[in-house]
């Protein structure tokens, strides 16, 4: 419809998320005896500190293998992000066919990844890699080179961003940054790296390289993404990387912002 003053609007898909049931065309093209699975080591929790192993769900994985069912499981969730991917588009093609695909800002998100067996756990609640990446895309006026920007960014990074590219005035007291810069020159030089919290205490750093992960009573991860995507090889116990944790451990809080506050139940 016509909008005489700027709108804002937030479109919220439920999918991929359990349980991983989409229209069957969407199944189509993922068979579950021709996809490739993400691969898995057997040992990886060996050398994780036990306030990391409790994060994990054992009997989700071990339920899944045993019953032979991985497979299933990662083609149907391949299939919900072929089904969001299409809806992505009929919101997109109604931009694209209104009067304000010119000027509008596109900000695609998800809120947490997501384990489909790697360190032998399914689903999120943990700090590794695959539950604390999640897609972020950006379309906006005046950014016309596609490009793809490696640099670490946040989901706190949003707000700042959007106030940036909408012209408006700055906030103080944010802790999040424009991310404006990466959008105009996605390989220019960003040496902040990005926090993710689980629980009271447990906190992962994630640089361009290295994520380091300290859990509340002073356990410590440590992986190389240069050699190590997968995250399987602990560093933190090796002396030569202690110069890498301290850089790291800089940026974790110095305190812990109190608990919400909850309704009290009669």
């Amino acid at each position: 419809r016509k909008h005489d003053n700027p709108f804002f609007l937030a479109c919220g898909l439920y999918r991929p998320h359990l349980p991983f049931q989409v229209p069957r065309k969407y199944f189509a093209d993922f068979s579950a005896d021709k996809i490739s699975l993400p691969p898995i080591h057997e040992k990886d929790l060996e050398d994780i500190p036990k306030a990391g192993q409790d994060m994990v769900s054992p009997v989700y994985h071990e339920n899944v293998m045993k019953t032979n069912n991985r497979r299933k499981a990662v083609a149907a969730y391949l299939a919900s992000v072929h089904f969001v991917d299409a809806m992505v588009g009929k919101v997109v093609d109604a931009l694209d066919s209104s009067p304000y695909a010119d000027n509008t800002v596109i900000v695609l998100w998800g809120d947490h990844g997501w384990h489909l067996g790697e360190k032998l756990h399914w689903r999120k609640h943990a700090l590794w890699e695959e539950a604390t990446r999640t897609p972020l895309m950006i379309a906006a006026p005046g950014i016309i080179k596609p490009a793809r920007c490696e640099r670490p960014v946040s989901l706190i990074d949003m707000y700042p961003t959007l106030i940036d590219l909408c012209g408006l005035s700055k906030r103080e007291g944010l802790e999040g940054v424009s991310l404006k810069p990466l959008l105009d020159q996605p390989d220019i030089t960003w040496d902040r790296p990005v926090l993710t919290t689980h629980l009271r205490g447990n906190h992962s750093v994630r640089s361009e390289r290295w994520r380091y992960t300290r859990y509340n009573d002073g356990s410590e991860e440590l992986y190389d993404h240069e050699h190590d995507q997968m995250e399987w090889t602990n560093l933190a116990g090796q002396a030569q990387y202690k110069e890498v944790i301290a850089a790291h451990a800089a940026w974790l809080p110095k305190t812990d912002a109190p608990n919400a506050p909850r309704a009290e139940r009669n």
